[in-house]
């Protein structure tokens, strides 16, 4: 893999981009954070170097039955330059899911020699429709990761980074979808530095390759997430996943908070936003760091820039869960003269985020608020000052369904909800999504609430409570599967029986 790398022509179309110094991380992780920044790339991502090193090499019968290629976005725009500097023609499926920058990116790139083809709601399912189309028209498939020489033009980064770094270096972090830039830096880097520690980093809602690395074997997941869709992948190379065996020292997962936290850290360090994927290095590093201590010169792959700019709102939000600077709680206080003062008097100087509270109780005032802390410490030590001063208190920092929906939604108790069964759903988010989950909705059961929100991610998700008489509730579970959505029964959940249900917090969830 060294001698492919070291002759990938990939400097046709891309440029080195800088090793930079990350100061503020530096200061805070106690450890040298290095960004090896290939959002600097003309398409705002590495990708055109391993999409341009397999077109490249085509022969002139291979070029002349043109190219098919599928791609969340960023593959799909190296393919769609290398098409237009060489001169061949490509058809591009990508996932109808896919941003609209990257969409737009890959039409005006490919411009004449490119055809964009939209199907599928995920990379695997525009793979399928890419798959019929090679075998259609005999054209040849340029594999996003599972190609050697879209490995070896990956591998041309870590190339470039041992010389511009020529010094320690304890760790590398590469995000990790199907694992071709894993693939090549690990092989690289284990040739020539041995000694530097070669880490792989996913989501933990899309971690294929983490799986298939405990498992010894490749794993196909049933789902994937969506939130960082550069590497939402199903299931990794074999060709990926062997070298990944041999030369990856470790795999670490990261969870969508800790994604959003790297990515406000990227902006001020560089003023520049990466998409959720191209943060998924710096998210490991810090992880990595964290645990260890006192670590030394670390290097993150910032490995792409092309987000869809509504995604920001959703980010902001969830960026200080991400780094333990916001606790959410739900308390329940007396409903007394004097109540509130002691709870004011608790959080202290506690910069509040969020306050939430609506009479609805002759007895108990319940009240939902976000505030700011300087880590996990604080926060338990917050809700235990809580508990001293005699108000129930619920812990809802690390809980989806409280940061997605409920904070939106305090005060909504009514007595008519009888019945009431509560259920959480993703969607992929896509224009009329919203609406043709609707339609689908049972004609017959009552909607007593509803929430939905637009957060800029490529999965639309919607709380739901629906009026189900007990006799009834044997049909429920068909309806659900028939309803082809994901589904998350969330009738029992803590903050939902104390902030929006009618009946008693304590009793046992089956319906209010």
């Amino acid at each position: 893999m060294l001698r492919r790398a070291q002759a990938a022509p990939v400097y046709e179309v891309a440029r080195e981009t800088p090793l930079e110094e990350a100061p503020l991380l530096s200061a805070r992780l106690g450890a040298r954070v290095l960004l090896k920044r290939e959002d600097r790339q003309s398409i705002f991502s590495f990708k055109l170097r391993g999409a341009y090193a397999k077109m490249a090499a085509l022969d002139a019968a291979q070029r002349a039955r043109g190219v098919v290629a599928a791609s969340a976005g960023n593959h799909a725009q190296g393919v769609a330059l290398a098409a237009a500097r060489l001169g061949i023609r490509a058809a591009i499926v990508m996932p109808v899911t896919a941003p609209a920058v990257k969409v737009e990116a890959v039409r005006r790139l490919g411009g004449a020699m490119v055809e964009v083809v939209l199907a599928g709601d995920s990379y695997s399912e525009a793979q399928a429709e890419a798959a019929r189309l090679v075998a259609a028209r005999g054209a040849v498939f340029v594999h996003p990761f599972d190609d050697p020489d879209v490995i070896a033009g990956q591998a041309t980064v870590a190339l470039e980074l041992l010389r511009q770094h020529p010094g320690p270096l304890e760790a590398v972090f590469v995000p990790v979808g199907g694992g071709g830039l894993l693939a090549g830096v690990a092989a690289v880097l284990k040739t020539l530095r041995p000694e530097v520690r070669v880490i792989g980093v996913q989501a933990a809602d899309a971690d294929a390759m983490a799986r298939s690395l405990e498992q010894g074997r490749r794993v196909a997941l049933d789902e994937v997430g969506l939130f960082a869709d550069g590497t939402a992948v199903k299931q990794v190379g074999a060709l990926t996943f062997a070298l990944c065996r041999e030369h990856a020292d470790a795999m670490l997962r990261v969870d969508t908070d800790a994604i959003c936290a790297a990515m406000r850290d990227l902006y001020q360090e560089t003023r520049s936003v990466p998409e959720p994927s191209g943060a998924l290095a710096l998210a490991g590093l810090k992880q990595y760091a964290a645990a260890r201590g006192g670590a030394g010169a670390l290097l993150a792959i910032v490995s792409g820039a092309n987000l869809n700019f509504d995604r920001l709102r959703f980010v902001a939000e969830r960026a200080e869960l991400g780094d333990r600077r916001e606790a959410v709680f739900a308390v329940t206080i007396p409903e007394q003269r004097g109540s509130f003062r002691r709870f004011c008097a608790v959080l202290g100087q506690h910069a509040v985020t969020e306050f939430n509270y609506r009479i609805g109780d002759a007895a108990r005032a319940h009240i939902f608020v976000g505030v700011q802390t300087a880590g996990a410490g604080e926060r338990a030590l917050l809700a235990a000052a809580f508990a001293a001063h005699g108000f129930g208190v619920l812990d809802l920092t690390d809980d989806e369904l409280a940061k997605t929906h409920l904070r939106h939604m305090v005060g909504g108790r009514s007595p008519l909800a009888r019945d009431e069964l509560l259920y959480r759903f993703e969607f992929p988010e896509r224009p009329g999504a919203l609406v043709r989950f609707l339609d689908h909705l049972h004609p017959d059961w009552n909607v007593s609430l509803f929430h939905y929100r637009n957060h800029g991610a490529d999965t639309g998700r919607i709380l739901v409570g629906l009026q189900v008489p007990p006799a009834e509730r044997p049909l429920l579970a068909g309806f659900l599967d028939r309803l082809g959505y994901p589904y998350r029964d969330e009738s029992a959940h803590p903050a939902y029986r104390l902030l929006l249900c009618q009946a008693p917090a304590a009793d046992r969830g089956d319906g209010c």
